[in-house]
């Protein structure tokens, strides 16, 4: 009786099929930065990943859906979901400022910085697919997980809010105040200072935002 190798027992292809598509990813991350939305062509993601452009589609299908997956990827890594979770044996306060810190850091990143810049790019040019697809993946989702997180404390007595949407919205801009804006014009130029101004504007959003909306 002949034996089965390990290796087709896994099935076929199957750990370099996912190799493929991490390369992939990680091309399309980096052109559709450098180039924009409009300027990155599924060619160049082939030829940067080093498959085919059939490869390409077959597991992503088209651009969009290609950007739409290197966003959720991204965010994934980066923000995962029980970022948002609430503690019930944590302070809010702290479960806030953790969430405000990582935020802050993340949207202030030269590497985030350059992904708007490029997003401006392809809304002078007309094109704003590119934008409502990174609303729609980035925003949007971290924006409900926040609601979620809002309502949870809100039903704990932790927090006093009738519009959490609008508040989680206030959250946000409390916690990066205008340096965003400033690194995207170039007025970062020392990184000491402007990584402690983050740490700052970060912890005074929080505090602002408890104030607004502790139990009295």
């Amino acid at each position: 009786m002949s034996s089965v190798s390990p290796a087709k027992c896994q099935g076929p292809g199957r750990p370099k099929d996912m190799e493929k598509r991490a390369a992939i990813l990680e091309a399309a991350k980096g052109l559709f930065v450098r180039n924009a939305f409009a300027g990155t062509s599924m060619d160049a993601v082939a030829a940067e990943a080093g498959v085919s452009k059939l490869t390409v589609y077959s597991h992503f299908g088209d651009k969009d859906n290609l950007f739409r997956e290197v966003v959720r990827a991204r965010l994934q890594d980066l923000l995962p979901e029980n970022t948002y979770e609430l503690d019930p044996d944590a302070e809010i306060g702290q479960t806030l400022l953790n969430i405000a810190l990582t935020h802050a850091r993340l949207d202030c990143d030269k590497e985030t910085v350059g992904t708007f810049r490029a997003i401006l790019s392809d809304c002078r040019q007309g094109n704003p697919r590119y934008g409502r697809l990174l609303w729609e993946e980035g925003s949007m989702r971290t924006h409900g997980l926040m609601e979620r997180l809002l309502h949870r404390a809100v039903d704990a007595g932790l927090l006093d809010i009738d519009d959490v949407p609008r508040a989680a919205v206030q959250f946000f801009a409390l916690i990066k105040g205008d340096l965003m804006m400033r690194r995207m014009f170039g007025c970062d130029d020392c990184p000491h200072a402007y990584a402690a101004e983050i740490e700052a504007t970060a912890r005074a959003g929080v505090a602002t935002f408890l104030r607004a909306y502790t139990p009295r």
